[in-house]
C-alpha cells in the first residue's frame, strides 16, 4: 500500500479525520473522543498493521495540548504519525492507549508528568521524574520561582 491509499484508508476507517500527506510522514489528526478507536483499529487491522508505538510526546499550544503518536508498522515499513488536542487546558484528560501498545505506559507517564495531561484508564499514572511540587514545567504558563528551568 502506497502512501495515498495508506491515507484513503484512515479516511476509510475514520472520516471524519484530517488526513495530510504531503509531509515527511502522513499525519492523521482526530478528535479526542477519536482517537483510541482509531488506534486500536490501526494496530489490529492486516492492511495496517501499526504494531510499534514509536513516540508519544505532548506539545503545549497555549489553548490546550495536543498528543502526538509517531506510529510504524514493522510488517509493512510505513510510519504514521497521529495527533489529537485535548479539549481545554483545565483538566486535560484523554484516553491511554497502553492496552494498544505496552510502551505507551511510560510515554504517557512522562506527558503527565510533564504537562500534566492524564490519561484514563492509564494502569499506573503517577509522576515519573518530579514530584507533585513541581507543577508541570513543560506548561507555557509554567511559573519557576526559582529558575531552574530557562525559557
Amino acid at each position: 500500500m502506497d502512501r495515498t491509499q495508506l491515507g484513503e484508508f484512515i479516511k476509510s476507517l475514520k472520516p471524519d479525520a484530517t488526513v495530510i500527506e504531503g509531509k515527511q510522514f502522513i499525519e492523521v489528526t482526530v478528535a479526542d473522543t477519536e482517537l483510541h478507536s482509531l488506534a486500536k483499529k490501526l494496530r489490529e487491522s492486516e492492511e495496517t498493521w501499526f504494531d510499534f508505538l514509536v513516540c508519544l510526546t505532548g506539545v503545549d499550544h497555549s489553548n490546550g495540548f495536543e498528543v502526538v503518536y509517531h506510529l510504524r508498522s514493522t510488517r509493512y515499513g510505513h510510519m504514521i504519525v497521529l495527533k489529537t488536542r485535548t479539549s481545554g487546558r483545565e483538566k486535560p484528560v484523554l484516553n491511554s492507549v497502553c492496552d494498544i501498545w505496552a510502551t505507551a505506559e511510560f510515554h504517557e507517564r512522562e506527558v503527565y508528568d510533564l504537562l500534566g495531561v492524564k490519561f484514563n484508564n492509564h494502569p499506573d499514572l503517577r509522576r515519573l521524574f518530579l514530584d507533585s511540587s513541581w507543577g508541570f514545567p513543560l506548561r507555557k504558563d509554567y511559573v519557576d520561582d526559582v529558575n531552574i528551568v530557562t525559557k
